[in-house]
């Protein structure tokens, strides 16, 4: 290439940038509402244009420059002929200013900016300042925007572009007009880059074309970088195989082929795919991301969305991923997306990439077919395994009477469980005979429990031994407190009634606690097996000291031994117990130190 074609060329995503709003794939409503603001002299003073990378913001306000400044323009549109038109374009018209928000962000730059505001344009009718990356401009350069962003001199303009609005500051996003950019579609990015080959005279098939598009995921600067890089690398004639080389991924066939491997449950024809892309160069990260973005095809395929586009393979794989997809099933599938995009995430941080993806694929090829249980527990005719031919006609209808019979033998089993009765006898011969197939621990595990095993419910001829049980559960203070009680009853449907005698009003308040009752009432609906509802009251006919037998027998001798009645004619002891409501529970006498002034060294005495 000589000196003067070096000097000439250009990328092809600056030679083929858009010069008028319908040259702007993808964004005809933004283009439509500034063409119609400059028709109708509905200008605003300020504009923010959000969205993706390479979707045409820069571009578009640079157009909207131009249709404001433009001394030829016919309905909001420049006449790209012009002097101003071309300066614009080039980027060196004085009146135009493009300012990159990443390296002209302190507030000294917008202080400039400010100072700069007041000066009229040199000769066009606007002023336009268009700030890219707006958003990464400080919090003290936003503050001092503010005022001049409300209220600019009348022939000044601003134009904001960023990808990322949520940080823009909402003073600032109340002050503008927003206009949000939305990524292209693959046809309308697979349409300009066939125009593109045609400016340039190069011949590149319509699979080669569609490949870039879908690999530009919605950006039309990153396909025509893409392309651009594409045209470099290729000979005369660009096919799909020049753009996997390029790209280090793998054709579709390939991952068809290894999906099929793992439809089969075969883990080792799996590992071969994987091998052979890697011996033709392809890229573990490429290939991960096909893979991921193959199970995402698959899913769309299965859950019937037949508008919406594939994004990995070409729209002519389609009938291949249906019979997959209709093969896998929509669980499993979900199952394998989940792997595949875990072992991506790990990627990212590991050095072995390979081992991960070898571990995701094997996983794939080993996953059970999961639609099969949600039929088995619906009643419905269960799905033919990989490989295995679908039921006859004639069989359906008993397949189906006999799934209902096993789902309605696991209802009444589990019923009967929680009623704490016996569960119905089934007949084995009514069962389906892939019944036994299914695990009892993946359906219940309550069905293989003896009487022994099923929770006791509440009733009133095994209270005590349902008490019993959960005092032997509550073994920390709670349970302490809970022996305390004198007695307990039942009052109505799932409701128990727990009584403590007068002088255990301490330990009635405790278990009234909201934390406490709230721990007591799951450990009594673990035990009966339904909700409880608990009360507290006290027994008004048990004795003050009246507690069981086995309640802390050590705590109530102490009692009786130290117990005196010398408090009840104390004022001082009445009036404290008055105040705060509380009740004696437990007299001690006070034990004192005695000690005489001239033997300070003699033991303790009793008062």
């Amino acid at each position: 290439m000589t000196n003067e074609r070096q000097a000439t060329y250009t990328v092809l995503a600056r030679r083929f940038r858009p010069q008028s709003f319908q040259e702007v794939v993808g964004q005809e409503h933004v283009g439509q509402a500034l063409q119609n603001a400059i028709r109708f002299d509905r200008v605003a003073h300020a504009y923010l244009f959000t969205g993706a990378r390479g979707v045409g913001k820069t571009s578009t306000a640079r157009i909207f420059a131009k249709a404001l400044n433009c001394p030829n323009v016919q309905n909001g549109l420049p006449c790209n002929q012009c002097e101003v038109c071309q300066a614009i374009a080039a980027g060196a018209d004085i009146d135009v200013l493009e300012i990159d928000g990443a390296s002209n962000r302190g507030i000294d730059d917008i202080r400039q900016l400010r100072a700069n505001v007041g000066v009229r344009s040199m000769r066009s009718p606007h002023k336009v300042y268009i700030i890219d990356e707006v958003h990464m401009l400080t919090k003290e350069a936003f503050n001092a925007l503010l005022k001049t962003l409300e209220e600019p001199p009348a022939n000044v303009n601003f134009v904001f572009c960023t990808t990322e609005p949520n940080k823009v500051p909402d003073t600032i996003l109340s002050r503008c007009q927003r206009f949000d950019f939305g990524t292209i579609e693959q046809a309308s990015i697979a349409g300009r880059l066939q125009q593109i080959a045609q400016a340039e005279g190069r011949d590149v098939t319509e699979e080669a074309i569609e490949l870039v598009a879908r690999r530009a995921n919605g950006s039309m600067r990153d396909s025509q970088s893409l392309f651009d890089q594409l045209l470099a690398f290729g000979g005369e004639q660009i096919g799909v195989e020049d753009v996997h080389r390029l790209l280090g991924t793998t054709p579709d066939d390939r991952l068809i082929e290894l999906i099929d491997a793992c439809l089969t449950n075969h883990p080792g024809q799996a590992l071969e795919r994987i091998e052979a892309a890697l011996q033709q160069g392809v890229q573990i990260g490429s290939l991960t991301d096909q893979l991921l973005g193959y199970t995402r095809d698959l899913l769309v395929t299965a859950a019937g969305a037949e508008q919406v586009p594939l994004s990995t393979v070409s729209e002519r794989s389609r009938p291949r991923l249906q019979e997959q997809a209709q093969r896998w099933g929509l669980q499993t599938i979900s199952a394998a997306m989940q792997i595949v995009a875990e072992a991506k995430s790990r990627m990212q941080r590991s050095t072995f990439g390979r081992a991960l993806l070898e571990l995701a694929v094997v996983r794939m090829a080993t996953l059970e077919q999961l639609d099969r249980i949600s039929d088995l527990l619906a009643g419905n005719p269960p799905t033919p395994m990989r490989g295995e031919a679908p039921a006859p006609r004639g069989t359906a209808e008993s397949t189906g009477s006999s799934g209902a019979s096993l789902r309605a033998a696991y209802e009444a089993s589990r019923d009967a469980v929680k009623k704490n009765i016996s569960p119905p006898a089934v007949n084995p011969a009514s069962l389906p005979a892939h019944a036994n197939t299914v695990r009892a621990e993946d359906s219940d595990q309550k069905l293989n429990q003896t009487p022994s095993q099923t929770p006791r419910g509440l009733s009133a001829a095994g209270l005590d031994q349902f008490w019993a049980q959960v005092l032997s559960q509550v073994t920390d203070i709670l349970g302490n407190h809970l022996k305390n009680a004198s007695s307990t009853a039942i009052f109505g449907p799932n409701a128990l009634e727990i009584l403590f005698p007068r002088g255990y009003a301490f330990s009635q308040h405790y278990c009234e606690r909201a934390e406490v009752k709230k721990r007591l009432s799951a450990i009594l609906a673990e035990i009966a097996g339904h909700p409880v509802d608990i009360t507290f009251r006290t027994d008004p006919n048990a004795p003050e000291s009246s507690a069981p037998a086995e309640a802390r027998p050590e705590r109530r001798r102490t009692a009786e031994r130290f117990k005196v009645s010398t408090v009840d004619g104390d004022d001082f002891v009445q009036k404290a117990v008055t105040i705060f409501g509380g009740q004696i529970v437990e007299v001690r006498p006070l034990l004192t130190k005695v000690v005489a002034p001239e033997t300070a060294d003699e033991p303790e005495t009793q008062d």
